[in-house]
């Protein structure tokens, strides 16, 4: 697949995540779950969504470090599993993925190539943001990688 990679200026976003380490393999069942949960905190104060759902996934020899959740309207307070974070500000590149999300590799490559080739380097972990559910046959996925030049 052919990635576009390309360039944004980020705005910090309030968000509600629930923080974890879980196996590659059962990445997708610990989601399902709690986007659910997330709405229904960020729901419980007052609050909405302010955009799709995201994750973000950090390699650890346990599995990954995942911290999936959602934009907030506004700063969330703790409840349960569910804690405050940010989505930071500042320049990024953002690559749009479009197909399973088992092959959601390719577009970190695809951004981890755009970094080399404009001698850039990350300045802060990627996130993925869903723009279409596990039920759509080629779901969307957008890779944003926060960054600045060497």
């Amino acid at each position: 697949m052919d990635y576009r990679v390309e360039r944004v200026a980020l705005e910090e976003q309030p968000t509600a995540v629930v923080r974890a380490v879980v196996p590659e393999a059962g990445i997708a069942e610990f989601l399902g779950g709690v986007f659910g949960e997330v709405i229904e905190v960020i729901g419980a104060q007052g609050l909405h969504p302010a955009g799709p759902p995201f994750g973000c996934y950090v390699p650890t020899p346990d599995g990954f470090q995942v911290e999936p959740g959602f934009p907030a309207t506004g700063p969330v307070e703790p409840s349960g599993r569910v804690l405050p974070a940010t989505l930071p500000a500042g320049p990024a590149i953002v690559v749009l993925h479009t197909g399973p999300y088992s092959a959601v590799a390719a577009a970190y490559e695809a951004a981890q190539a755009w970094l080399v080739d404009h001698d850039g380097e990350a300045t802060a972990p990627p996130w993925e943001t869903y723009l279409d559910g596990p039920e759509v046959a080629e779901p969307r996925t957008l890779v944003y990688v926060p960054c600045r030049p060497r």
